[in-house]
């Protein structure tokens, strides 16, 4: 069986056809600017060139017509009728208490979705009209939806409960969601083949680092805390968010700095993170150069953030009693060597210890802890399309999805 994957922004859409048979990736694309003056799709199939197409696309059916006609190209297409695709696969960021794994869509899981749009305003809308689309112009097909937030729905209530009263999470659903969860279900399966141990049998943090960022405890194959909150915008510093801070900050800034209704939270999720303390860009690689060059702020930046990823480390081996692996996946997490160093580093009495020479590789899977490490570290570039291809194929085969 072949699988769509869709994954809808509010002017953009990610796009990859995978043959499940074997898990092999035959193209994908990128499309840019839904909406607006000089929309583009941009298409690659495997092993050839790509090739961008910009003609108009007012709204995200026309430009899920474009992927269509893209998939099926007598050259650069990988089936010759769109009854070759079996399934559908979309990625929907905000799924609340509805689902703890992937579903069949219909129309109930349709208006669960519609009902979590104030929890993610700018994400489950896009979401939703690109399952609209397809539903449109592939009727008939199965849909399939998977959740950031599911796999962590196996959160007990200490973890995910806010001390606020709690008439607030009962009336509007106030509590600590989490976000990232298809990466990070997809690096901690992977760790568990890669060291050849049961996940079950395991105990497991996983850090993915990028300009998001977020980290999680999985006990026994299941999420017991995760950093991020009731949004994206809790937890560990990032590149343009502030991550964990004093609530009362926010509203001693908008006294001092007279700013009006919601430009507050525009300054913690767009001008804070690893950029606030800089100055300097939100890109790693951007405030390390700057640091190799004697910046200080830049530097200070970098040991906040590895500070903080440290911190959560720290407190989720806690919470586990313990803990057999730490897994380094996304952007920062897969690529950036120096800053893997920074945060294992001193961590030697916790049994973490990570090989210098084995560190010095990017977006590979590996083991780069040293022999004698009694904490296994493994590198693993994630892959989200896969595991939503994974899911989409076992429940639309009639697999059970974990």
């Amino acid at each position: 069986m072949k699988v769509l994957v869709i994954n809808c922004g509010s002017s953009s859409l990610k796009y990859q056809v995978l043959d499940m048979t074997n898990e092999v990736l035959e193209c994908k694309g990128l499309v840019e600017r839904i909406g607006m003056d000089g929309s583009v799709i941009t298409h690659e199939k495997i092993g050839m060139d790509k090739f961008k197409l910009e003609t108009p696309m007012e709204n995200h059916k026309d430009a899920i017509g474009h992927v269509l006609d893209a998939i099926q190209d007598p050259e650069h297409g990988v089936v010759k009728e769109m009854s070759e695709i079996g399934a559908v696969g979309h990625r929907v960021v905000h799924a609340g208490e509805k689902y703890a794994h992937s579903v069949l869509i219909n129309d109930d899981v349709i208006a669960a979705l519609e009902e979590c749009v104030d929890l993610a305003p700018l994400h489950n809308p896009p979401n939703l009209l690109g399952i609209a689309a397809c539903q449109e112009l592939m009727p008939g097909t199965p849909m399939v939806g998977v959740f950031d937030t599911a796999f962590h729905q196996t959160m007990p209530p200490e973890s995910y409960i806010y001390a606020i009263p709690y008439e607030y999470y009962e009336k509007h659903g106030i509590r600590r969601y989490g976000f990232h969860g298809t990466s990070h279900k997809y690096v901690a399966e992977r760790a568990s083949d890669m060291l050849n141990v049961n996940l079950d049998d395991l105990k497991i943090i996983t850090c993915h680092l990028g300009n998001g960022a977020s980290v999680s405890a999985i006990k026994r194959g299941k999420c017991i805390d995760t950093s991020m909150g009731f949004t994206p915008l809790e937890g560990l510093v990032m590149g343009t968010r502030s991550g964990d801070i004093d609530p009362a900050i926010v509203t001693y800034i908008r006294e001092k700095e007279h700013l009006d209704q919601g430009v507050a939270n525009e300054i913690l999720n767009k001008k804070s993170g690893v950029l606030g303390i800089s100055g300097v860009s939100s890109d790693f690689r951007d405030i390390e150069a700057a640091a190799a060059e004697g910046n200080e702020r830049a530097l200070l930046a970098l040991k906040v953030f590895a500070h903080k990823v440290r911190f959560y480390i720290g407190a989720y081996i806690a919470e586990m009693n313990g803990v057999d692996a730490i897994v380094f996946t996304a952007g920062v997490g897969e690529n950036d060597i120096s800053m893997r160093d920074i945060i294992c580093n001193d961590l030697g009495n916790l049994g973490i210890k990570l090989d210098l020479v084995k560190n010095k590789v990017r977006g590979k899977e590996m083991i780069i802890s040293r022999d004698d490490s009694r904490v296994k570290i493994l590198l693993i570039p994630t892959n989200e399309e896969l595991m939503i291809a994974r899911d989409t194929y076992n429940i639309v085969t009639g697999k059970a999805v974990n």
